[in-house]
């Protein structure tokens, strides 16, 4: 029979919404954080002329500038005063993560519990804080070669840094107003939202190539069916977790009787999530890059030269070297990482230490062989489902010649944040029903 509990989950619709006050706050305090954002992407930088800014994103464009772009909503194209994103904030967390796994003292602070994480998020802003410094001084630099600022001078670069430090500080604190006021992760739905706003350009390009005879039908309606696959894909994915069952010892229940706990281990099938074809990915357009800014200052018959000139064609998107690269670049990166964030003898120690074992393994070392082994089989599929993710549209792009807006990369994060926010939505509505339930309970007992 089902529970009173069962019943709520089940009527989780949207005519409860509006009964929820707090829940439509929150999601109109989110929309106006992100039109906010979008506003500031089109707030330029002090002392930028536009038409030049125009022609040099017109001929740089494929390198690594058009991976900045793409996290920050193509404000580096309108070298804006958010124009570095949140990209800093998201390096340095993944830095301090890296660190704090592998370095004993770092390791100590996150074991510390609220004030150890506290601690490593202050490093991490600060680390944002550096990062931001140098990153701003590339992109004023970049204005001063491109060639597209008005007065070069030293005021302009530090007025330029300013500004840029400024706006990064400004949208990691937008995004944690977010999280405490709004509904779902403020910083991965400030990434979302600048990934979404390409989409409108894709889509005029595409039927404008339609209409114009450039881009068949069928094509179209390929490019649909496959994001529509991809979609599914990653969202069942991302949700599938291998569950392993753990035993504790027989414990006095309140009745006196002897009973046994159990509980499960939940291993994510992806626990590295989108870190590896971003790091991938940048790698790979390192070269390109490289290439586009020193083409200028060197001789195309220099060795230098042609060996640059020899990565750009081996290195474009779809290229066969490209794909390969690319897909060995994620499956390292998803081992790598993997072993990173999750330690198996940790664990192990952990469950010894709480009385608890996995059902025929023998606790410490043999179980951290067990969680490894299982750890190893399942990154195996995690790794080829990414893989198959981000190379299909590289695939479709070299195919067809059609310009996505997207990559592997920011269809994931995009699935996963609305996913996750969706849970959000509904635990909140899950919580408001629970609460008029409670409230129908006590004035039923004061009736009575």
């Amino acid at each position: 029979m089902a529970s009173r509990a069962d019943n709520i989950a089940s009527n989780l619709n949207l005519a409860n919404f509006s009964k929820a006050t707090e829940l439509k706050q929150r999601i109109w305090f989110t929309v106006g954080a992100l039109i906010v954002f979008r506003f500031m992407s089109f707030v330029p930088m002090p002392g930028i002329d536009p038409i030049a800014l125009k022609r040099f994103f017109a001929s740089h464009s494929g390198g690594i500038l058009d991976l900045f772009n793409m996290f920050s909503g193509g404000a580096l194209s309108n070298y804006s005063l958010i124009s570095l994103g949140i990209m800093p904030y998201i390096t340095a967390s993944i830095v301090v993560q890296l660190a704090a796994s592998l370095h004993p003292a770092l390791a100590a602070i996150k074991k510390e519990g609220e004030s150890g994480r506290k601690k490593l998020n202050q490093y991490t802003r600060y680390g944002a804080v550096f990062l931001c410094l140098i990153q701003g001084f590339a992109v004023v630099k970049n204005a001063d070669v491109g060639g597209f600022a008005i007065d070069p001078s030293p005021l302009f670069y530090v007025a330029g840094i300013i500004s840029l430090v400024g706006g990064t500080m400004f949208l990691l604190w937008l995004g944690e107003q977010i999280t405490s006021r709004g509904i779902g992760n403020g910083v991965s739905l400030i990434i979302m939202a600048g990934i979404i706003s390409r989409f409108p350009t894709f889509a005029a390009n595409l039927f404008e190539g339609a209409r114009s005879g450039s881009t068949s039908g069928f094509t179209i309606v390929g490019i649909v069916a496959m994001v529509v696959l991809l979609i599914l894909m990653i969202c069942f994915m991302e949700r599938a977790q291998r569950r392993l069952l753990i035993q504790y010892p027989k414990r006095a229940s309140a009745n006196g009787m002897m009973q046994a706990d159990r509980s499960h281990l939940p291993l994510k099938l992806n626990t590295a999530g989108v870190i590896p074809p971003i790091f991938a990915s940048s790698l790979l357009l390192l070269p390109l890059t490289i290439s586009q800014f020193a083409g200028s200052a060197l001789n195309p018959d220099s060795t230098a030269g042609a060996i640059l000139v020899t990565m750009n064609q081996y290195l474009q998107h779809g290229q066969p070297i490209y794909m390969a690269l690319y897909a060995l670049g994620i499956i390292f990166f998803s081992f790598f990482y993997t072993a990173v964030v999750f330690n198996p003898e940790e664990t192990a120690d952990n469950l010894k230490k709480n009385g608890g074992f996995i059902p025929g393994i023998r606790p410490g070392k043999n179980t951290a062989h067990y969680l490894d082994y299982v750890l190893t089989r399942i990154t195996v599929i995690g790794a080829i489902y990414l893989t198959i993710v981000c190379c299909v549209p590289e695939m479709i792009l070299a195919e067809t010649g059609t310009a996505l807006f997207f990559g592997g990369t920011s269809l994931l994060i995009v699935v996963n944040v609305t996913v996750d926010t969706i849970t959000q939505i509904q635990s909140h509505l899950l919580a408001h029903q629970y609460g008029d339930l409670i409230k129908k309970a006590k004035l039923k007992g004061r009736l009575r």
